[in-house]
This record gives structure tokens, sequence and C-alpha cells, in this order.
């Protein structure tokens, strides 16, 4: 039986580490540039799920509470009231990745405004390229997020 001391130690600090950034982020400056926003986005909707279930995982609870507490959070409903919640925190280069990925966002589901599905897209966008470019700059960005509290 593994004891706490057979496992490693993790914390928010390991991603100062040079060699877990690179693990995390293989391409290029180059390659990231050609990314179109809606590869960006598609990675972006990844990363800020795994973001939000993580934040969800304590207190400890049944499976299906984890899954509408996530659900919840990462509906573009949220997603969009949680861009504009970011938007006094981003640079100017990080508004032009946000107008790439409402520009690239067309074609949403018909449950929502496009305006909506064009903003949820553009954090996810912007999620997926700071992934990319500067994890640390992302959790400092997902840090200010008002997720909804856990619930039992």
């Amino acid at each position: 039986m593994p004891t706490d001391a057979d496992e490693p130690a993790y914390s928010d600090q390991s991603l100062n580490d040079p060699l877990l950034v690179d693990a995390l982020t293989q391409l290029s400056p180059a390659q990231i540039q050609q990314l179109s926003p809606t590869a960006l986005a598609y990675l972006g909707d990844a990363v800020y799920e795994l973001y939000v279930r993580r934040c969800y995982l304590v207190p400890p609870k049944r499976i299906q509470i984890y899954h509408h507490q996530v659900v919840a959070q990462v509906r573009a409903e949220s997603q969009a009231r949680h861009l504009r919640s970011l938007l006094s925190y981003l640079t100017p280069a990080e508004i032009e990745i946000l107008k790439r990925g409402r520009n690239a966002a067309t074609g949403g589901p018909k449950r929502i405004e496009p305006e909506v599905y064009q903003q949820a897209t553009s954090l996810e966008t912007l999620i997926g390229y700071l992934y990319l470019t500067n994890p640390q700059r992302l959790l400092h960005l997902l840090a200010q997020l008002e997720l909804d509290p856990p619930t039992n």
C-alpha cells in the first residue's frame, strides 16, 4: 500500500519548472502562430474544463454532482460571463486574441444567442493560446474567475 511518503510533492510552484512547462508546450512559436482561432478554442475548451473539474473535486461528492457543477460552469453562458469578468485584467495582446476567437465563432448552437457563443469561443481561444504560450499568465487569469461554490 503506498504511503504519503511515496507520493511526489506537487504544487503550483511546479509550473515555474521549465521542464514541466516545456513538456506542456511542445509547439514552437511559429507553429503556435499558424494555429487557427478554432484550433486554439478547441484546446482552450479542454483546458478550461479540466481546470473547472479540478476546482470542484473538494469536497468529495458523487460523480453526478461533479458533472452537474462542472457542466454549469463550462456552458457557453457561464463562459461568456467569466470572459466579461476578466476583461479588465487583459492586456491589449490578449484582447487581440479574443477578437480572433470572436471572429472565428460562426454557426453556434441554436439554443444560445450568437453573441454569447462568440464570447465563449473568445474565452476558449484565449485559454488555448495562453496554455501554449504563457501557462503562468493563464493560471493568474483563471484564479480571477468567480466560479459557483462547490456543493455536497
